[in-house]
């Protein structure tokens, strides 16, 4: 219960926050009383604050319209204190718990469909409730020094992961993870990555790599090119600027395609990053008839989808935004595991997660 602990009763009664006071203008750094929790609410202290393409889009007013507003939506913190029902209802936390935050869902309303049918996750609540706020997006998020969260979004944060590796993977980690998983290929799976350099698609390849799929990283530029290859996950990277996707189909699957129909080998899956139709083709190209092609990209102008692909060779455009919370705490424990040398299973690389290649 909030301010029943040594911690709650040493907390400030102002915190400093880095609030957008006007669209196309810089953060400023601004007093605010402290949030107090209620309901299911947690008060964190935030640890590290992740910022993405889409605050900078947001920013330039493109996005939304709530001003004034805190920005960030993938954050990780430690709980100081909490509202009455938080702890009831997620058993596992309790003051002092490290957790991960995605942006969604805060305060659903319990009784939408989306909130009654929830795929697994805490009763009544659905992280795709229109009715719920989204941290940094439609409420203040995590650029402050302490931040509300709902108990039923977050993520308990195993030891081995800091807060600073937590916060990108609260919105590009668990992005790509729950494209990974929409994709419902089996072991050995074949799945691409298209734009496998940047910010979501270097994690694919490990992720996928680790989860026992065959991964196929397609990017376009030298630098996305040089950080997919030297993670060295054993995905299979191309350069889309000098293979054909026709190419990388042979060169994957040691065959020369004599006898063999169009769409009759190719992968089982691709995944979408880029915001470019010539993105979009390519990996359209690479599937194999019924595969299923998961968009997570959402360009002004949108995709020119061929009726002939989903009609006569059966293939599936579905597309992903964000994972359940049962799939963020999944990815959590598969970011944890360690390899057989005791390296970390995910390496970021922070200089594109922190930059303008994110989600």
């Amino acid at each position: 219960m909030a301010g029943s602990s040594s911690a709650a009763a040493s907390l400030p009664s102002e915190i400093q926050a880095q609030v957008l006071t006007a669209f196309n203008t810089p953060y400023q750094l601004t007093t605010l009383p402290l949030p107090v929790p209620v309901d299911h609410d947690l008060l964190l202290k935030v640890g590290a604050a992740s910022y993405c393409h889409t605050d900078l889009v947001y920013q330039s007013g493109v996005m939304g319209k709530i001003l004034p507003l805190i920005p960030c939506h993938e954050f990780a913190g430690t709980i100081v204190s909490a509202g009455p029902l938080a702890f009831s209802t997620v058993p596992g936390l309790s003051i002092g718990t490290r957790v991960g935050v995605p942006g969604r869902a805060y305060r659903p309303c319990g009784q939408c469909r989306e909130c009654k049918n929830n795929g697994g996750d805490p009763e009544g609540y659905g992280n795709t409730c229109p009715k719920a706020g989204n941290l940094g997006i439609t409420r203040d998020g995590g650029f402050a020094q302490y931040a509300l969260v709902d108990a039923r979004q977050v993520a308990a944060l195993p030891d081995a992961i800091s807060e600073v590796e937590a916060a990108p993977l609260m919105c590009a980690g668990l992005t790509i993870y729950a494209a990974l998983k929409r994709c419902a290929l089996p072991k050995a799976g074949r799945v691409g990555i298209i734009g496998a350099g940047g910010g979501l698609g270097h994690l694919g390849l490990q992720f996928g790599v680790k989860m026992g799929l065959d991964v196929v990283g397609i990017d376009a530029s030298d630098e996305a090119l040089k950080l997919a290859t030297e993670l060295d996950t054993g995905a299979s990277i191309f350069d889309a600027r000098t293979t054909k996707p026709e190419e990388v189909l042979k060169q994957i699957s040691g065959q020369t395609g004599e006898g063999l129909q169009e769409g009759e080998t190719g992968l089982d899956a691709v995944i979408i990053l880029p915001e470019n139709q010539s993105g979009f083709d390519y990996g359209m190209k690479l599937l194999r008839n019924h595969g299923i092609c998961v968009v997570l990209s959402f360009p002004k102008s949108g995709f020119h989808i061929s009726a002939e692909d989903l009609v006569f060779r059966d293939i599936q455009v579905v597309g992903s935004l964000v994972g359940k919370n049962w799939v963020l705490k999944e990815m959590l424990q598969l970011a944890a595991h360690k390899n057989h040398d005791n390296s970390a299973m995910v390496q970021m690389a922070f200089q594109i997660t922190f930059g303008t290649r994110v989600c």
